[in-house]
């Protein structure tokens, strides 16, 4: 994917040349070329400040959450806080991927920035647990524009020779803000009260502002598309069954919260909506892992999803398990953010560039390693740093990963199509975390560790006695997610296009009369824009 072209003619250079703008692409005489040189730093500093603020709202979030429920009397619309900022992103995701793919990208990246900022706003002035739940899902509409948006950015402001380090750069953003983040958050929650984490991120949405809009300016224009309107983006056939893949998320979602025979109906109703509309919404061949672009965006949703769930469940197992404080257990996974970043670095290098591929299905191989690992806590006899050690090969693994599959999805999407690529790739992610973290759940339960809560408590109350072991209940867990990821090793074998298929000439989204099925044979016919 590169800059979009203002011209017909010049829309129908291939996107894997790197070329369609030759200005763009050429190195500046100068010398300044990378992503902090002259001609980019601005732009660069911009994208990791926006990255960097959802990163640090997403951590502080987390922490403040708790208190807030409490002080608002809405424990019982706790879960909803959460579900309400993934649903309405779900849904945002694909509108910022129509709309950066006709109208260009900078519309609905500010449009996404202002809108995360409101919802913390209203969040944090929220005077009931509902408003609240609003508040987080005019944030999620926020994010969801914004990430989307960016990766189209990327694909217009910078060569395809400087992606592959400001995909780096993503993973970079996310270090400091996991790291300081819960700490500040607890501290301002302490001191001042918990709506100040809301109500003080909104000041800092004006530092990438500034920065970025300059550089923003220079990016090239898209060309007229006909149907180009906010109105007919809205009413538009992606947005739709993205819509419709909220609404079957947030029944599927309630159903989960109210286990009775009436939530069969819920349960049943977004099932019916979700399953057609998400088969739709990815790319044709997404759950076959065809070649090409489709397993990139399997792929993405495999990896998220087995870490996510794993993820979940270590603190659980640390703290029940071997008796460590809350605080000690999630130490444990501050390496993991540490070698992601290093992991994304790796994958920078130039001369790894050849090689992408095989550095994906590298990286879900340690992932599976780590997860695997886990579990060997159980055992007394093991020491419980074995845990930091694994999620430190896991975060590589995930820095090798995630960061070349963002490099690897441009390279395969044509300027017009780079946005509703981009936000496949990000609908499969918060897909994956969604479906193998309530996997996850059904097997710990399934297997004993529904009591353990329950045990916990009794311990507590007979004076501190031993925790109550449930080994086969996580040993479930993380068997499952390390089989996730090593099916994801599987699909990296696939990420290739067949030869002589060029960029994004699989036919992804050229799918048949349903939208959702039939071959992902290469086209080799090109579209071009209007």
């Amino acid at each position: 994917m590169t800059a979009d072209p203002s011209s017909p003619a010049d829309a129908a250079v291939p996107a894997a040349t790197g070329s369609a703008a030759a200005p763009a692409a050429a190195p500046p005489p100068d010398g300044s070329g990378g992503v902090l040189g002259r001609e980019h730093r601005a732009l660069t500093l911009g994208i990791i400040s926006v990255v960097s603020l959802i990163a640090f709202e997403a951590s502080a979030v987390n922490t403040a959450m708790p208190v807030a429920a409490r002080a608002l009397d809405g424990i019982g619309l706790y879960a909803f806080a959460f579900s309400a900022f993934f649903t309405a992103s779900l849904f945002a995701m694909a509108l910022s991927g129509v709309w950066s793919d006709r109208r260009g990208p900078l519309a609905p990246l500010f449009s996404g920035i202002a809108a995360f900022g409101a919802g913390l706003l209203i969040a944090g002035g929220a005077q009931s647990m509902g408003m609240f739940v609003a508040g987080r899902g005019v944030q999620g509409l926020g994010g969801g524009l914004a990430l989307v948006s960016l990766y189209v950015v990327v694909g217009r402001g910078y060569p395809e020779r400087l992606r592959a380090s400001v995909m780096a750069s993503f993973s970079a953003a996310w270090v400091v803000p996991v790291i300081v983040g819960p700490l500040v958050a607890g501290t301002v929650t302490e001191q001042l009260g918990w709506r100040w984490v809301f109500l003080s991120i909104p000041v800092l949405i004006l530092l990438p502002l500034a920065v970025m809009l300059p550089a923003l300016r220079k990016l090239p224009r898209t060309a007229p598309v006909p149907d180009g309107g906010l109105r007919q983006i809205l009413g538009s056939r992606r947005c739709r069954l993205a819509l419709a893949v909220a609404v079957g998320a947030s029944l599927l979602q309630y159903a989960g919260q109210h286990p009775s025979w009436f939530a069969l109906v819920p349960a049943v109703v977004g099932l019916a909506l979700l399953a057609p509309a998400i088969v739709r919404l990815l790319p044709r061949g997404t759950f076959r892992a065809g070649r090409g672009l489709p397993a990139v965006v399997l792929m993405r949703g495999l990896a998220a999803g087995a870490l996510v769930a794993a993820e979940s469940f270590i603190p659980l197992l640390l703290v029940t398990q071997r008796g460590l404080s809350a605080t000690l257990a999630g130490l444990s996974l501050t390496g993991g953010g540490l070698t992601w970043a290093l992991g994304s670095y790796v994958q920078s290098r130039p001369r790894l560039d050849p090689h992408r591929e095989r550095l994906m299905g590298l990286g879900m191989a340690l992932l599976a390693t780590a997860i695997l690992l886990v579990p060997l806590v159980l055992i007394d006899a093991v020491p419980v740093w074995t845990v930091a050690a694994a999620w430190t090969i896991g975060g590589f693994g995930m820095g090798l990963n995630i960061s070349s599959g963002g490099v690897l999805l441009l390279k395969l999407s044509r300027p017009e199509e780079a946005g509703s690529n981009s936000s496949s790739l990000q609908m499969s992610d918060a897909l994956g975390n969604v479906t193998f973290v309530g996997v996850s759940g059904v097997l710990f339960v399934a297997f004993g560790g529904g009591s353990i809560a329950a045990a916990g408590a009794a311990s507590a109350t007979a004076g501190g006695a031993a925790p109550v072991s449930h080994p086969a209940a996580f040993l479930a867990v993380f068997v499952a997610m390390a089989v996730v990821a090593a099916a994801g090793v599987v699909v990296s074998t696939r990420l290739r296009p067949k030869a002589g298929s060029g960029p994004n000439l699989t036919g992804q989204y050229r799918r048949g009369r349903s939208g959702g099925s039939g071959s992902d044979r290469p086209r080799q016919t090109p579209r071009t824009r209007p």
